[in-house]
Order: structure tokens, then C-alpha cells, then sequence
């Protein structure tokens, strides 16, 4: 160990974990298209073809283009899929890679190297390695981001933290084309950083961050001018408002876990029903099924809408257990609604309870010293808190923290860094 701790240079120190990802990507990747990557195959020969989606009524607004779009060269050149599964094993090392180049700019290195081998470790990010998703990239694009934060903030406002700012815009921008839900939160961040300068005057902290998030804009807002002329709706973000739908479910029985289908439910390569879960399906949401699949596109989504918006008032306080719920199954992949136990349950305990137990001890230090908390893990972390509380309010799982899980890290290191005092060895005690 300590022969490694001597090796400085992050790329040749995780070295082992690119091969295994590599190895582990091209040999358990499958030929068919399972899942999402039917999606992203569709997409990027869309864009290959001069367009993203169908025109009204057949809209489809499933994903932003940001992921398609680095998938078609692969599609347009027919390269094979073990290559794109292998470009996601890159990535994800990268992701390590840029870890570490953050934290060594706020922590030791001996603390730094340990926090960047449990993110090299966390096998739960392993998941969709193997597969066609936007995932690895996203987790890669938000180390990046947080490195070139570090970067803005650490020197003076000179030529190349301004090369910094606009690399963060950028990539905070294609960040939010990935995954569309950092739009609104990328339009948060700046009316709140827009109305804390008016505040603050001389902050020059808020003033790089208008700047940031101006450019993040201007790097999505062709996204939006694209399906406001597609559907007539500003900020039109997509079309997946099912899993508000299966989140708004008023029954006891059901935890707000997404379903979508009601005669059988093909989770993680199985069918995890109960006995009789189709048939409480059918009587629960067969009304309401057979109302939203005779639309297709725009009015289809509208019409998952309205029926969810409706059950939330009827019934606001089953929503709020099935935000509960799924705050629970984004960090411990559990309860699911009629569904046998599930042997990953007990992969996700382990990694994620760390995870989620040094959250809560991090919490009341990160409010204590708020303002002397640098500027960068400060916007990092509001990036994801709001992050997974919109995560938490439409039907989500694992995958979904496992993206933000960096930033987490981050920041857990930082205010445990500089807060928080570890002896493993017992002082000296006298004689009994």
C-alpha cells in the first residue's frame, strides 16, 4: 500500500481498475439491445437521419440528445457495440481519474487516494457498463465539472480561469442535454446565484457562477427553441411523465415504484411479480391504462400528467410515503409494490449505507459552517441536492444516485476533512 501512496500520478495509480473495467465490459456485454439502448440506438440514427423526434402526435421526448449524439459515430460507421461498452469503461476510470484531481486540490493525498479507490470500488456504478448508457458518461462529466469549479475558484480572474469558466458552462450545459432534469436545475441555480449577487455586490464567488451557468444555458437553450417548435410548449423537457404516474399510485399497496406494464413486469432481466400482482394491477390502473394508451405522443404524456396531478391531490399524504418510498429505494433499492424479495438488495445495502451514513453525519457540520465551506463544493452540492430531491418525487432506483454519487463524495470528504478527527489507535490507559 504504501508503495502506491508513493505513485503521485492518478492515471497510473488506477491503471488496474481501466483493465478490469475493460475486460469486464467486453466480456459481459450482450449482442442484443436490451432495454434503454433500443432508445439511444433509435435516437442517434435519428440524428444521423437530420432529425431527433417524430413530429406531432407520434412525439418522442424519452431522452436528451446529449448522449445519442456521442453515439453516432458508432451508429454511422456501424461500429460494434463492444466498443461502445468499452468507451463506458473509459469513462468511468476517467471519472476516477478527475476524482482525484479534484479532491487533491482540497484534501490530503493519503485521503484523496482512499476516497478515489471507494468511488474505483463502487461496484453499483458497474451496472451499466456493460451496456448501451448514458450513465458512465454522465458520472465522467461531472467529475470533469467539478474539477474545472475547483479550477475557476482556486486561482484569480485572469485568461485561464476564464478558459475554466466556459469549459464548466459547457459541460454543465451538455450535463443537462444528458439528462434533461439538470435543465430546471441549472435555471435554478442561476436566478438564486443572479439574486444572491444583487445581495452580495462584490461577491466575485456569485459573479464566476453567472457566468457559469449563463454558458450551461446557451449550451441547452437549442434543445428547448428545438421541441418548443416541435410541440408549442416552452420548456417542453420530455416525454417520460409515466414515472410521475406510477409515483402517484394512492393505493397502500403500491410504493410508487415504476411499473409500466400492467400484465407483466420485466425488471433487471426477470419477472419479479408476486402471484396475483397482475391481476391487482389490472383492477388498480386498467381504467386509467386504457384512457392514456389509446394517445400517443404529446397527449399520451399529458395524459399521464393529468391523472397523476389528479391522485397527488386527492391524495397528498400517500404521496408523501411514496417519496418516502423512493427515497429508500434510490439509496437501499427497496420496497418494490407486489415483488418478491430481490437478491440485489443486498449488494446495494452495503455501499449505499456508507454512503447515506456519512451524509448524516456530514449534514449538521456542512450547515454549521456553511460560508467557510469552499465556493465550489458549496454549488456542487446544491447541484445535487436538488438534484435527488427532484429524483425523489418521480419513481427512480439506484441508478440514479449512483451518477451523483462523486459530488457526494466530494463533499463528504471535504467537511470530513476539516470538521471530523479519526484515531483508529486507543490512547494510553492507566493500570486497573
Amino acid at each position: 500500500m504504501n508503495s502506491v501512496l508513493k505513485i503521485k500520478n492518478p492515471y497510473l495509480i488506477f491503471l488496474p481498475f481501466l483493465l478490469f473495467y475493460l475486460v469486464y465490459a467486453a466480456s459481459s456485454y450482450s449482442l442484443d439491445f436490451i432495454g434503454d439502448e433500443k432508445r439511444f440506438f433509435r435516437f442517434a440514427t435519428h440524428l444521423l437521419q437530420g432529425y431527433y423526434s417524430p413530429p406531432l402526435p407520434a412525439i418522442d421526448l424519452l431522452s436528451g440528445p446529449g448522449y445519442p449524439i456521442i453515439l453516432t459515430p458508432f451508429v454511422g460507421l456501424n461500429i460494434p457495440k463492444v466498443y461502445i461498452v468499452m468507451l463506458n469503461a473509459v469513462m468511468h476510470y476517467l471519472s476516477i481519474v478527475f476524482l482525484f484531481k479534484s479532491l487533491i486540490q482540497l484534501i490530503s493525498f493519503r485521503k484523496t487516494f482512499f476516497v478515489s479507490l471507494f468511488w474505483a470500488c463502487y461496484y453499483l456504478a458497474y451496472q451499466n457498463m456493460s451496456r448501451i448508457a448514458y450513465e458512465p458518461f454522465t458520472m465522467f462529466l461531472l467529475t470533469l465539472l467539478i474539477f474545472c469549479l475547483i479550477k475557476v475558484y482556486k486561482e484569480g480572474f485572469n485568461e485561464k480561469p476564464r478558459l475554466y469558466i466556459f469549459l464548466s458552462g459547457f459541460i454543465l450545459g451538455y450535463i443537462a442535454l444528458t439528462k434533461v432534469i439538470f435543465i430546471p436545475i441549472t435555471l435554478a441555480m442561476l436566478g438564486g446565484c443572479v439574486l444572491l449577487w444583487l445581495v452580495y455586490r462584490k461577491s466575485v464567488n456569485y459573479r464566476k457562477a453567472i457566468f457559469i451557468l449563463l454558458i450551461a444555458t446557451g449550451t441547452f437553450s437549442p434543445y428547448l427553441v428545438y421541441t418548443y417548435n416541435l410541440t408549442g410548449r416552452a420548456m417542453y423537457l420530455g416525454t417520460g411523465s409515466d414515472n410521475l404516474y406510477w409515483m402517484s399510485t394512492p393505493y397502500e399497496s403500491e410504493y410508487g415504484d415504476w411499473k409500466g406494464y400492467l400484465t407483466m413486469n420485466p425488471i433487471e432481466n426477470g419477472n419479479y411479480n408476486i402471484p396475483g400482482a397482475e391481476d391487482t394491477l389490472l383492477a388498480h390502473h386498467k381504467k386509467d391504462y386504457d384512457e392514456i394508451q389509446s394517445k400517443v405522443g404529446l397527449e399520451k404524456d399529458d395524459a399521464y400528467k393529468r391523472i397523476a396531478t389528479e391522485n397527488i391531490k386527492a391524495h397528498p399524504v400517500k404521496y408523501a410515503k411514496n417519496i418516502f418510498y423512493n427515497v429508500s429505494r434510490i439509496f437501499f433499492h427497496y420496497p418494490f409494490s407486489q415483488a418478491i424479495q430481490r437478491p440485489k438488495t443486498i449488494f446495494v445495502l452495503p455501499m449505499n449505507s456508507i454512503v447515506f451514513t456519512f451524509m448524516l453525519i456530514c449534514l449538521i457540520p456542512t450547515l454549521i459552517n456553511w460560508r467557510r465551506i469552499a465556493f465550489p463544493v458549496r454549488f456542487m452540492l446544491f447541484i445535487a441536492a436538488m438534484y435527488l430531491g427532484a429524483s425523489a418525487l418521480v419513481s427512480a432506483e439506484t441508478r440514479m444516485l449512483s451518477v451523483i454519487i462523486p459530488v457526494l463524495l466530494i463533499w463528504i470528504a471535504y467537511i470530513i476533512d476539516r470538521s471530523i478527527k479519526i484515531n483508529l489507535k486507543f490512547g494510553k490507559e492507566g493500570d486497573t
